[in-house]
């Protein structure tokens, strides 16, 4: 139960490299055995020491899907690809949990995954729980994505500075996907070694496996063994096993078959290269100071919450990504569907060059136009605040946006179709507790009895009665009762995209959001209980 929407997934039975998936529906869905059983093996790397997954490791191929059915390893790769995102001590574990308790585990699932930025918009419990195969591994393959990539900045890794080009600032390269960074990494390494090959892509490019035997041979240490004999075969298959030895020599033989690299995956072979720079990114360190403004926690809640609702093209750069107004107009027709006329209105890539500025200045223009219909405080913030990457009044224009989609949920679930406001939600919150027997409350979304998180770890025990384990708060810290209080509030459906360090500063933004979050799962009832509104 959460407030991203949910479409009904369905199917015939399809083939594809072996596999069949079967629904109800008659809606055709593919999924590849090859990414399947990549992730089967990154999966077993990752959690074959977890204690709490000892009694089911190694899951072997053909069991992934049950596997996923109790929420337990989902949410543990969670953990792994963005550490502390899930307070563990809410989970279900153990074996023969019943349907009540694998729901609530998938509710923390989703929703812990719809933090960190994973598009869940037509995924439900039920889904994983039944284990239906093209959105268990598309869940997968996005939190496997997150977490290789969330090294490949300049925040973590100052010697990327390295790879500017000509007339490149450090703005322009932190710009760049962590995709595009890497491809820039690969040619760097291809350069330096006097080789006269690129790639442009994870795909094509690298299918003679020229790129790989360059690269495997300029980032290992020396005394590894690692060569480049694989340039002296003609048979691209051979080839490929060869680097992979290579990758072997160096523990980096992760996520490719030989046949991948052959065919070009993209996928799997983007894997493989973020885990190569990940553990070898063999860039000399760099002389001088360099100065990186990192992403702020309000930065990144926006853009994970963004990127959760599915907007193309993905938000790496809060402001650079927005700068064209596409995301922006997207969000605005998931708040108001319908708002945005996309055939009229709307200008899309790609731009000319001659007046490409112009046709993305208007897009923006546009955004301020229905930000205005829907009542926005909007003074003096016009598109060209936005294009020109204006950070303070791009994130009023934001944040304002967040705002409305998570009252425009609460105003769908709301009996007398009045509009919902923040003075609604204490008011709801404060009765909620009060008429549930709990002696906190709050005044308003600064208010610092706030601070300690228990108004929220009670306002989710009265919507859901014993939910919350008493012992684990009694006399806790404010940060360890502030994640077991975001992690309970997704357990029981909430989409909650607060930090805990939001609620121990009591950001009055974030409250807002987690009271409202709260608030459409109480509204919602358990009548759609662990599928999505």
């Amino acid at each position: 139960m959460s407030a991203h929407a949910k479409g009904k997934t369905g199917g015939s039975t399809v083939k594809q490299a072996g596999t069949y998936e079967k629904s109800a529906e008659g809606t055709a869905h593919t999924y590849s055995e090859e990414e399947q059983e990549a992730f089967v093996e990154w999966i077993n790397d990752r959690l074959g020491k977890d204690k709490d997954l000892a009694s089911r490791m190694p899951i072997k191929k053909a069991d992934l899907f049950n596997q996923v059915a109790d929420g337990l390893l989902i949410c543990k790769l969670i953990n792994d690809a963005v550490p502390d995102t899930i307070d563990e001590r809410v989970l279900n574990k153990g074996t023969n949990l019943n349907i009540f308790k694998k729901t609530e585990n998938q509710n923390v699932c989703i929703n812990s995954a719809s933090s960190i930025g994973c598009n869940v918009v037509n995924i439900g419990a039920s889904d994983l729980i039944s284990g239906t195969p093209h959105l268990v591994l598309g869940l997968i393959w996005q939190i496997i994505r997150i977490g290789l990539l969330s090294l490949v900045n300049l925040v973590q890794h100052p010697e990327l500075y390295r790879l500017l080009e000509d007339g490149e600032t450090i703005d322009d390269l932190m710009k760049l996907p962590p995709e595009q960074i890497l491809l820039r990494w690969v040619n760097y390494h291809l350069k330096n070694a006097g080789s006269n090959k690129r790639i442009h892509n994870f795909a094509g490019d690298i299918k003679d496996s020229e790129a790989y035997t360059i690269l495997l041979n300029q980032i290992a240490p020396k005394d590894k063994g690692v060569n480049t004999d694989a340039l002296k075969v003609s048979d691209q298959n051979k080839r490929a096993e060869m680097v992979l030895d290579n990758a072997d020599k160096i523990g980096c033989k992760k996520f490719l078959k030989p046949r991948d690299i052959v065919k070009g995956n993209p996928k799997l072979n983007l894997a493989f290269v973020a885990n190569l720079f990940n553990n070898f990114p063999a860039l000399d360190p760099v002389d001088e100071k360099i100065v990186v403004i990192e992403e702020t926690r309000e930065e990144k809640t926006f853009r994970n919450w963004m990127n959760s609702l599915g907007v193309n093209p993905f938000v790496n750069n809060l402001y650079g990504d927005l700068k064209d107004g596409l995301v922006l107009l997207q969000l605005f027709d998931i708040i108001q569907p319908g708002i945005v006329d996309w055939n009229k209105r709307v200008n899309r890539p790609p731009y000319p060059k001659l007046g490409g500025n112009m046709k993305q200045l208007e897009n923006c223009n546009y955004c301020t136009e229905l930000g205005k219909q829907l009542k926005f405080s909007l003074v003096g913030i016009q598109g060209k605040d936005i294009q020109d990457e204006n950070k303070t009044l791009t994130l009023a224009l934001v944040w304002q946006m967040m705002r409305a989609y998570v009252l425009s949920i609460l105003d769908r679930l709301a009996k007398n179709g009045k509009r919902i406001g923040d003075n609604d939600i204490i008011a709801w919150a404060n009765n909620k507790l009060k008429s549930a027997g709990k002696s906190t409350s709050f005044s308003n979304f600064k208010d610092s009895a706030l601070a300690n998180a228990m108004p929220i770890i009670d306002t989710v025990d009265a919507i859901r009665p014993g939910v919350i384990d008493y012992s684990i708060v009694t006399g806790g810290s404010n940060i360890n009762n502030a994640k077991y209080a975001i992690s309970s509030a997704r357990k029981i459906g909430a989409v909650v995209f607060a930090l805990p360090e939001d609620i121990v500063e009591v950001a009055p933004k974030m409250m807002l959001t987690v009271f409202a979050a709260l608030m459409a799962t109480d509204l919602l009832g358990d009548k759609v209980h662990g599928d999505k509104l």
